[in-house]
């Protein structure tokens, strides 16, 4: 078993810095669990926590039902894999993947068929003789990950592994790595700042802001039911678009706009029910928008159109909605009527819309997300 248990985890450093608050849940046995949030936000030093790198100020850890806090990292059965390679350039891909085992004193053959599985395993079989220069960063990275692999530890810790790849290789190598996670059933938290990566590769996410745990869920209920406005806005590319408005019965007023809200909503949001001129924060995501000429809907708003992105298969379109404007990372900031920050909506491609029109704007009344102004949690 290599389930990892965090109970009310918290990390202070020296200079009174409170970097965890109080972090506490369970990392299922064989779970691929990704930590993920903006930078600063105490994931790296979760996960350093977890090897060992990092005291813990208070709470307990376990790892296989295990108490671990002070144990040694060399002695927690955990295999790291980093953002650099750290790879040894002088020795071959063979070499630096038999490294930890040679150190451990394990016997040659059980070396060479544990480098040989991984190689087999990372697809690294054609390249077991080379030295790392002669790698691409996607190759360098396999051969990161076989050096961690071939241990056959009880679980995987990887802080941003793919940072330092190109767009088109971390697509491939995110699906390479979930799929090497699930072969070998192994425990893995991954650490990530791209809510897309987390999204892709997780079987839970764990939503994280100024060393406080947000919300830990599956990756498509964190989209259709975040707990409060920073998950909703965090989650989702790009991100949901959230303004203060008015709820009077079923009618939702939006800045200058108004519409109806279907019956169902009320159904699944029953605490909506008997609105009066209730303030609600309401959230839309972009792909709940589009051309009402082209889709219409019973929900309708005009707005101005700030500028058009045509990408082919959809048009992104930047709309300037006269209503205030939330920003999910400031409790405290409400934007005035006439901020330039604009909503944006995914419009079909065969939209003509364009910068300087004033857009017929048809929303998805049953997808829309509605949040208390005051504590920022969701409204159910």
């Amino acid at each position: 078993m290599s389930a990892i248990e965090l109970r009310n985890i918290n990390k202070v450093y020296g200079n009174s810095f409170h970097a965890l608050h109080d972090l506490s849940f369970d990392i299922r046995d064989g779970e691929f669990m990704v930590f993920v949030g903006p930078s600063g936000c105490g994931k790296s030093t979760a996960l350093r926590m977890i090897a060992g790198l990092e005291s813990i100020t208070s709470g307990e850890l376990r790892i296989g039902g295990r108490f671990v806090n002070d144990v040694d990292p060399k002695d927690r059965d955990i295999a790291m894999v980093f953002q650099s390679y750290a790879l040894y350039p002088h020795k071959t891909v063979r070499e630096n993947i038999a490294f930890p085992l040679q150190m451990a004193g394990l016997p040659k053959t059980e070396i060479a068929s544990r480098v040989d599985e991984a190689a087999r395993t990372l697809e690294l079989t054609t390249l077991l003789d080379r030295r790392p220069a002669l790698l691409s960063g996607g190759q360098r990275q396999r051969v990161a990950m076989g050096r961690a692999i071939v241990r056959k530890p009880a679980a995987f810790l990887m802080d941003e592994p793919l940072s330092n790849l190109d767009a088109k290789l971390r697509v491939q190598m995110r699906a390479e790595i979930a799929s090497i996670q699930r072969k070998l059933n192994v425990t893995t938290i991954y650490v990530t700042h791209d809510q897309v990566e987390a999204m892709t590769m997780g079987d839970r996410v764990a939503v994280m802001k100024g060393g406080v745990l947000q919300q830990v869920d599956t990756p498509q209920n964190l989209y259709n039911r975040p707990d409060n406005v920073f998950v909703a806005a965090f989650i989702g590319s790009p991100s949901m678009n959230l303004y203060e408005a008015v709820l009077n019965g079923r009618t939702l007023t939006l800045g200058s706009n108004s519409f109806e809200i279907p019956e169902r909503v009320f159904e699944y949001r029953p605490s909506l029910n008997g609105a009066s001129n209730r303030q609600v924060i309401v959230g839309v995501r972009p792909e709940h928008m589009n051309d009402a000429t082209i889709r219409p809907s019973s929900a309708e708003i005009s707005a101005p159109v700030t500028l058009v992105e045509a990408l082919g298969s959809e048009s992104m379109v930047h709309l300037n909605i006269d209503a205030p404007w939330v920003d999910a990372g400031d409790p405290d900031t409400v934007v005035d009527i006439g901020d330039e920050r604009a909503a944006v909506a995914r419009f079909s491609p065969k939209s003509t819309v364009r910068a300087g029109d004033i857009a017929r704007v048809a929303v998805d009344a049953e997808e829309l997300h509605f949040f208390e102004p005051v504590t920022r949690t969701s409204i159910w």
